[in-house]
């Protein structure tokens, strides 16, 4: 039997017989690729349930109950009642993506150091996977890259060095943020496994620091800090212990050189 990406969503969702199910699971199990969107789609969904469930238990306004008791009247011209659904419709669209925006915004919205972990981690489980399009530009042209990064983020990045722990830099890209872009490193070690560090940049909050941090969040763990005014995120498939002494190497590269001024 084949499957196909509506299946991803409906084993999420539990629409599936409890056969299929364990068909589903194990085709998703066979793929990385796969098993890393549903991963991402699984976070969408608890992101949805943990905004929106509380709203289910709230009165509907008496104003919203007194329209859908009311019938149009006879007489109403055509076109208006036309327009009133496409209106109607619009809202429907309309909200269905405000609540996308709000799920890629993160839970936290405008609050970084609760958004900053959960989006590190969906990113991380995004792109880890990939093999020819894991990264916008390679390391050979790391120059470049970081330039690239600085410029669009508006302020200094760089790709701290982990050879010391075994992990070389594969490149970065440029991902949607919030309210800005956001720089995105991949390592890669011997063994294949791999580490992303997800900058940000925050100028609403500059000056402002958080404490170092520890996540995990859907199998993937995540040390992450606000310093000045950028927010960082080192994620990776690693125990705590693991990610522990990477994550304070590039806690302290990346503040040396910033006290240094890049």
């Amino acid at each position: 039997m084949s499957f196909d990406e509506f299946d991803i969503h409906r084993l999420i969702d539990g629409e599936l017989a409890p056969d299929v199910a364990a068909e589903v699971s194990a085709w998703v199990a066979a793929d990385a690729a796969r098993m890393a969107r549903a991963q991402a789609y699984r976070m969408q969904r608890e992101l949805l349930h943990a905004r929106f469930d509380a709203l289910l238990n709230e009165p509907v306004p008496p104003r919203l109950l007194a329209a859908a008791r009311t019938p149009p009247a006879a007489n109403q011209p055509r076109f208006l009642r036309v327009a009133g659904q496409a209106v109607f419709a619009l809202v429907c669209v309309a909200g269905g993506w405000l609540g996308h925006a709000w799920v890629a915004s993160g839970a936290g919205g405008n609050d970084l150091t609760t958004s900053l972990p959960r989006r590190a981690a969906v990113a991380h489980a995004v792109y880890v996977p990939e093999v020819r399009h894991a990264v916008e530009v390679a390391a050979d042209q790391e120059a470049h890259l970081v330039q690239w990064l600085s410029k669009r983020l508006a302020v200094p990045v760089r790709a701290p060095a982990l050879t010391r722990h075994g992990f070389s830099l594969v490149g970065g890209r440029l991902l949607p943020g919030d309210n800005s872009p956001v720089a995105h490193f991949m390592y890669q070690n011997e063994a294949g496994k791999r580490l992303t560090l997800y900058v940000v940049a925050n100028p609403a909050n500059r000056h402002a620091e958080s404490a170092f941090r520890f996540e995990r969040v859907d199998g993937v763990s995540v040390f992450h800090w606000i310093d000045e005014s950028c927010g960082y995120a080192l994620s990776g498939n690693l125990s705590r212990e693991e990610l522990l002494p990477i994550a304070r190497t590039v806690y302290s590269d990346l503040e040396t050189h910033g006290k240094r001024g890049g």
